[in-house]
């Protein structure tokens, strides 16, 4: 599939090196004590559960980054079902460049895949609706690329990347600011003086606060931690007049009932904080 757009050159440029920085430091030291200079093997990538698989060509890139002399072989691409079994890909070059990246190939592919089979199977809840399964900003600080990558690869749409990419007003800015009504026009004021092209996303708790937002304009309206029944004249009274998006307390039984009042989307933190990682391993061609 297709890179995301956030996924740049750059950024996995920045995300490789300070990852390497961070496990190698002066040395793989295991490796350098024990592995001859000049050894070339090669080493095989094994699925040991099912899973959407994620995170293949993070993996050739992160070899490649490494050792530009590593050559990987790839059987499985991203966003492929997978069984337990299967050989995603091999590698092959310097013995001491397939150690010493190992366990960074790994982890990256075991999270990543995990959130790309959950995602997937939250997904498969939505299939004959019109309404779309968001990711959240509850991600990991400094892998929230990857683990937002993972969730595109699983079939899921991204929200908003970071705070700079939208305005999101929820209960907090409100709270402080004093009402929907007033937070909604200094955020446009905001976004005129700066020449921002944002769209301005409100959190409402009950069809008050729905009826405010529509009153104030705004792009899309979270429906937060509301029954069905709520939901459902919520989406009535929005009428078609901009986005709505359920939010909170979501369960993957009740993706179908809830897609069925006419949300546009339904956002769920769990598929990035939640995810229970994919057992892979990298084993040596003998």
């Amino acid at each position: 599939m297709k890179r995301p757009a956030y996924v740049t050159d750059k950024a996995l440029k920045t995300f490789i090196k300070s990852a390497l920085e961070e496990d190698i430091q002066d040395g793989d030291h295991s490796t350098l004590s024990t592995i001859p200079q000049d050894l070339v093997q090669s080493a095989k990538l094994l699925v040991k559960q099912d899973c959407i698989l994620a995170g293949v060509e993070l993996a050739e890139i992160i070899f490649k980054t490494f050792d530009k002399n590593l050559k990987v072989e790839i059987f499985i691409k991203d966003g492929t079902p997978c069984k337990f079994g299967d050989i995603a890909l091999i590698v092959t070059g310097s013995a001491r460049s397939i150690l010493s990246t190992e366990r960074f190939v790994l982890n990256c592919m075991q999270r990543m895949s995990g959130i790309a089979t959950l995602t997937h199977e939250w997904d498969s809840r939505l299939v004959g609706t019109k309404t779309k399964l968001l990711d959240t900003r509850k991600t990991t600080p400094n892998f929230r690329m990857c683990e937002k990558w993972a969730v595109a690869i699983g079939g899921g749409t991204n929200h908003r990347y970071g705070l700079y990419d939208m305005i999101m007003l929820k209960d907090n800015h409100i709270d402080y600011n004093g009402s929907i009504t007033n937070a909604v026009a200094m955020a446009k004021d905001y976004v005129k003086k700066n020449k921002k092209k944002l769209k301005i996303e409100v959190e409402t708790r009950n069809l008050e606060e729905v009826q405010e937002a529509i009153n104030a304009k705004v792009d899309r309206i979270m429906l937060d931690n509301m029954d069905v029944k709520t939901m459902k004249q919520a989406v009535k009274m929005i009428n078609g007049a901009c986005e709505s998006e359920a939010s909170g307390g979501i369960t993957r039984d009740m993706l179908k009932e809830i897609a069925s009042t006419g949300v546009t989307f339904i956002s769920v933190g769990a598929l990035t904080h939640s995810a229970d990682n994919i057992d892979l391993s990298l084993k040596a061609v003998k």
